[in-house]
Formats: C-alpha cells, structure tokens, sequence
C-alpha cells in the first residue's frame, strides 16, 4: 500500500480516501505532487518522502494519478537502472492506492526547492516531454537537507537505491 499525498491545489482533483495516520509500506515511503508550472506548461512533481527522489510528469488527467502511480515509478526505476525484480517488487507494493493530506513539511520545502530549481534546467520554449527525465536525473544529484550534519544529508540518487536494497535486497 502507498499514500499519495497531494498538495493543498490538487485535492479537489484527488479527495482523500485514507486516514493521515497510514504510511506507506514501499521502500520509497509515500509519494507526494504537486501542480507546477514552468513555460506556461503545467507539470505535476511527485516526489518519494523517503529518498527524495523526484518524478516529473504533464499535468493531464490528473485524477487517474493513483492508477498511474505504479508504473510511473517503475518507469522511473528502470530509467535509473535497477533490477527489474526491485522495479516490479516496489511496483507491486504499491497497491492499493490511498490519498492522505501532506504530513512532512520538509518534504514540502524539498519540492520548493525543486520547483525554483526546474526552469535552470529547461530552456524556454526548447523542450518537451522528452526533456524531463533529464531534468529529473538532475534533481537526484540534489543534495537535500545540507544545511543539517553531513549523515542526515540526502542525494536522491543515492538514497533510492539504498532503500530499494534494504526492503527488496535486490539493486
């Protein structure tokens, strides 16, 4: 089971369905997104709470996201190069699907940052869909939270593959 949580704009397109108290049992933890809009384009920037790792998409038929979920995160798991048993094995965990209010406020200020820190990497008017996951392998380089000691720190890219690791013993 997986919460998506939406933020405060998307909840009419996503009414909650759980309790705040649930959490997720991925090794990503729960998902959260939020609307942005960078070029006059609309995105949706779901971001894991518990590696930080970010996920890039247009912002259409945004109520079916907790269909999509799944294979939106598989899809960004293989494009990092994990095993497609660690893929199907999060992939799998991640139903059912349930929406909650945002809890983690730090993982609000990360997708902030993250939001103010996308446009650095698309040109004006010279990208489409086909530009985000660079835009996204960018973010994972992000160092998080480095204002805190050096072990709290966390690299998206690095983090995700340790959980992945940890919960599912496969790379």
């Amino acid at each position: 089971m997986v919460v998506l949580r939406p933020t405060r704009k998307l909840q009419r397109f996503l009414p909650l369905t759980g309790n705040g108290n649930v959490a997720s049992d991925t090794a990503l933890g729960d998902w959260y997104v939020n609307r942005i809009v960078i070029d006059r384009q609309p995105l949706l920037l779901l971001v894991s709470s518990c590696s930080l790792l970010s996920i890039l998409v247009p912002a259409r038929d945004v109520r079916s996201l907790p269909e999509r979920l799944a294979g939106l995160v598989g899809a960004r798991l293989k494009r990092m190069g994990f095993s497609a048993r660690a893929v199907a094995a999060e992939a799998d965990a991640m139903s059912p699907v349930q929406i909650g209010k945002t809890t983690d406020r730090s993982v609000l200020g990360i997708m902030v940052d993250f939001a103010k820190g996308i446009p650095f990497y698309l040109e004006v008017g010279g990208w489409d869909e086909s530009t985000l996951p660079f835009v996204e392998s960018r973010l994972a380089e992000t160092p998080c939270y480095a204002a805190r000691r050096f072990e709290d720190m966390i690299i998206p890219d690095k983090k995700a593959p340790e959980l992945l690791a940890r919960r599912w013993h496969a790379g």
